[in-house]
Order: structure tokens, then sequence, then C-alpha cells
């Protein structure tokens, strides 16, 4: 059944390249206005892109978000 694959899937599988790169890139402790220069982006959109990030991977505060990151090999920050 759906709910079984959702309580085993990877929690990353839900989240968008681009999703992905502003996790790695906060996570390798670059400011919301670095990473928006590295992308081309605003520093706000930045800082919506980790709030979704944390909504939809449930975590609740930015070290928990950089531990799932290296828990998944997503950086080694």
């Amino acid at each position: 059944p759906a709910l079984e694959r959702d309580c085993t899937a990877d929690p990353l599988d839900r989240l968008s390249m681009r999703e992905i790169e502003v996790l790695k890139l906060v996570c390798e402790g670059n400011s919301s206005n670095q990473v928006a220069a590295l992308l081309g982006l605003s520093p706000r959109s930045i800082d919506t892109y980790r709030s979704r990030l944390m909504t939809k991977l449930d975590v609740e505060h930015l070290p928990a978000l950089v531990k799932l990151a290296i828990r998944r090999g997503l950086t080694s920050a």
C-alpha cells in the first residue's frame, strides 16, 4: 500500500533538484545571502526554500536539517 511506501521511502525523494541544491549549500554553512548570490535568487527565496525543506523533511531547526543531510550523504559539513 501507499502508506507503507511513504514510511520507508527516503524523505529526500520528495525534494526537487533545486531544493537539494539549496539544502547542500545551506548545510555547508553558507548564509542565505551567500546561497542567493550563488544561485541568482533573493535571500528571501532562500529563506522560503529552507522553511519548505524543514517542513518536507519534518525537522524543527537548522542543526537537525544539517544532521539529516550528513546522514543521507548529501554533505560532509
